[in-house]
């Protein structure tokens, strides 16, 4: 894999070699075990390891957020390559085995964020303020647990300051749901290519992990485009509020979907779509990121009525 300019990739992490019975006996001399509940199945494999530091191509001294550590593979690599990290790690009996492991690095983080160095912050990632937790600039390298993907991808777009570059590895099914082409968008792929170029860089089998899961795993690369591409604020709410809406019944026809979902005239939304260059059959699915800024532009402002619902103002 190649680099990015001016950045150099990590030494290799052949010491830490794991396999599925090291991480089984690992846990059990610690007296854990891995937790459903948490999504806590623990990378195996070095190759998707190398793979995954190759694509995140940490430097010394970069800031560095890991977002469940579990039993520091990648915490490992990213420090040996000189990263000042920290993490936040859920599990008690994980965080103190970190600290056990790392006691050296979380030493150095308490007296300076020298290269090498480790913050361990224990609690839920969802009550942290994450773009809040590095000095910028900074990123994101992380095996996410699963069922908080969308939720830590919104926490880490919407509000600077946000990571240059997040590499991330999450379930198959919503790395291309995220990474989804017009025809196959969802209300998450407009998030994420609103905020950021995204590409899939590995596909990884439940093998690569212990225990495994039922699901294939992939690497995401996210990389934020410039603050200065953004909307500003009223008009940004306003756009997930029209995207959001129009979700709802996306396999309909878009025209009959925003009449109902903002209780519009319907001859409006026909001259908005109209105006926007959209055909009105068109399903909120096959409308790229492009198209939803079109459409917004042409609508009007989009508020909520009494009932909670979006609507649009008359223009």
């Amino acid at each position: 894999m190649t680099p990015l300019p001016g950045r150099s990739t990590a030494g290799s992490s052949r010491t830490l070699r794991l396999d599925p019975s090291d991480v089984r006996r690992t846990l059990r001399e610690a007296g854990l075990r891995a937790r459903h509940s948490l999504s806590q199945n623990f990378l195996a494999d070095l190759d998707v390891l190398d793979a995954i530091l190759a694509e995140a191509a940490p430097i010394p001294g970069r800031a560095v957020l890991e977002i469940g550590p579990g039993l520091g593979i990648l915490t490992g690599g990213l420090l040996a390559a000189g990263a000042t990290v920290t993490a936040v790690e859920l599990d008690r009996g994980l965080a103190e085995r970190l600290r056990t492991r790392f006691a050296e690095p979380i030493a150095a983080a308490e007296q300076t964020d020298r290269p090498g160095s480790l913050r361990l912050i224990e609690g839920d990632a969802l009550d942290q303020p994450l773009t809040h937790l590095c000095p910028p600039p900074y990123d994101v390298v992380a095996n996410l647990p699963y069922h908080i993907t969308s939720p830590i991808l919104h926490r880490l777009l919407e509000a600077p300051p946000r990571p240059e570059r997040l590499v991330l590895m999450v379930q198959r099914e919503v790395a291309e749901r995220i990474a989804a082409p017009p025809g196959k968008m969802s209300y998450l792929s407009v998030f994420v290519q609103y905020h950021a170029r995204v590409r899939i860089a590995l596909r990884v089998p439940p093998a690569a992990f212990e225990p495994a899961p039922e699901v294939d795993s992939a690497v995401i690369v996210v990389e934020p485009f410039p603050n200065d591409d953004r909307l500003d604020p009223t008009t940004e709410e306003a756009l997930w509020r029209l995207v959001q809406a129009a979700f709802r019944e996306r396999r309909k026809m878009l025209h009959n979907v925003l009449v109902r979902q903002l209780a519009l005239p319907a001859e409006q939304v026909a001259a908005a779509l109209e105006s926007a260059g959209i055909a009105p059959d068109r399903r909120p699915q096959t409308l790229g990121v492009g198209e939803w800024l079109r459409l917004l532009e042409t609508i009007g402002p989009v508020g909520s009525d009494a009932r909670g619902r979006p609507s649009a103002s008359s223009r």
